[in-house]
């Protein structure tokens, strides 16, 4: 088993609970940390505890009245309409006890995943109790109250002075990280997403390509509803694969949201366990072939805790680890230890069935479709090369 990969972990992360009916329920991590160690693929040594991030660290890319707002809140203390103005107390991110602690805990947990890899202890880092990419400088959104991902490539930055590509393979536009480095060259975003003309945050259109200095370095894929593995994957690979030869980043931070299954109660899209094994696979060899092999890994969205999440998330350790042939059954005590909890049916094997799903009727319409939105969101690579090349 590889000792230079470090997973960051705290009881704590349950901590960051807007109420027992949220989609958004960190016992999905605790899932994906026990199924781990039930099949002894995650040990003592490889565990690290995170720190909770500094205000002067929040300060990197939250505004001081926002971060206050928030403390407030969370004492119970902040009247509705000033809440509101800062996106607290909404449905998707209502006020809880001690927010800003919990909150503060998921950001200084990417952040110990940075200061790990950047300091030569480990190669590799995964924090998944981090990955909330909506937030914005001056207000929560979309479940996220800090940026974690934001706050981690300002402070990767400022303390060593390194190019980021942020990967962001959620179903929902990786938005909040976008627009803060929209004008930086130094920063490359990609997200590939779900088409926001049905799905939350609507924005992530190809021609988001970024402004001023910072004009092409932002990336996006908007795939269509009901996208299927085989186009999903398709895309990824040619966006990535090109986008890292462009950019050719220092570090490599993918954001690993599990909500582009099938299964998922909040998206539209028709992928199974086959995109989750690629996807940590595609962003290992391309940390290794551009960044000596440094990569860091958060969470994200995914809202079917029981049968996606843990799987997925084991995937991203599994394949760091260089563990990732995994196949077969699910370990059967963790089944045992975790199915009276379960509202749903416990995934009894690594991979889904091939019938999990009734065929998709525009199946060859979407795959055209999703084709020819790499090729407008890569055009610009594209063009230039050719330019080169005449």
């Amino acid at each position: 088993m590889k000792k230079d990969c470090i997973f960051i972990y705290s009881d704590d992360f349950q901590k960051y609970k807007f109420h027992d009916h949220h989609p958004f329920n960190q016992l999905r991590v605790k899932l994906t940390y026990d199924l781990l160690r039930t099949m002894n693929a995650l040990d003592d040594s490889q565990i690290i505890s995170p720190r909770i991030a500094t205000d002067d660290e929040l300060f990197l890319v939250h505004d001081r009245a926002y971060i206050e707002a928030v403390k407030t809140a969370g004492e119970g203390r902040l009247p509705e309409e000033i809440a509101l103005n800062y996106g607290l107390g909404t449905e998707d991110t209502p006020i809880f006890p001690n927010m800003h602690e919990a909150s503060a805990l998921l950001v200084g947990s990417t952040l110990t995943a940075v200061d790990y890899v950047l300091s030569g202890k480990a190669k590799h880092a995964l924090s998944l109790g981090g990955g909330l990419h909506h937030g914005f400088r001056g207000k929560a959104s979309g479940f996220c109250i800090y940026n974690d991902s934001a706050v981690a490539i300002k402070y990767i930055q400022e303390k060593y002075n390194l190019r980021v590509l942020y990967v962001d393979t959620d179903a929902h536009h990786g938005d909040g990280v976008q627009w803060m480095f929209y004008d930086d060259p130094n920063v490359c975003t990609f997200s590939i997403h779900e088409t926001g003309r049905y799905l939350f945050p609507g924005t992530g259109n190809v021609n988001e390509r970024g402004q001023g200095k910072g004009y092409g370095f932002s990336f996006n894929i908007p795939v269509d509803a009901f996208t299927e593995d085989e186009s999903w994957l398709d895309a990824y690979t040619q966006a990535f694969r090109e986008i890292a030869d462009f950019f050719r980043p220092d570090i490599i931070l993918t954001q690993n949201g599990a909500d582009s299954h099938y299964y998922d109660p909040l998206t539209h899209l028709s992928a199974t366990m086959k995109i989750y094994r690629e996807i940590p696979k595609l962003a290992h060899e391309m940390a290794h072939q551009y960044c000596e092999g440094r990569w860091i890994a958060v969470g994200g969205g995914g809202y079917d805790i029981w049968r996606v999440v843990p799987r997925a998330w084991a995937l991203i350790w599994l394949e760091m680890t260089e563990q990732s042939n995994i196949s077969g059954n699910i370990p059967q005590e963790w089944i045992d230890k975790w199915q009276k909890h379960s509202p749903v049916p416990l995934p009894t094997e690594w991979d889904d069935p091939e019938d999990l799903y009734p065929p998709i009727p525009r199946k060859a319409e979407i795959t055209e479709k999703n084709a020819q939105t790499v090729m407008k969101a890569l055009y610009p690579i594209r063009s230039n090369r050719q330019k080169m090349n005449l």
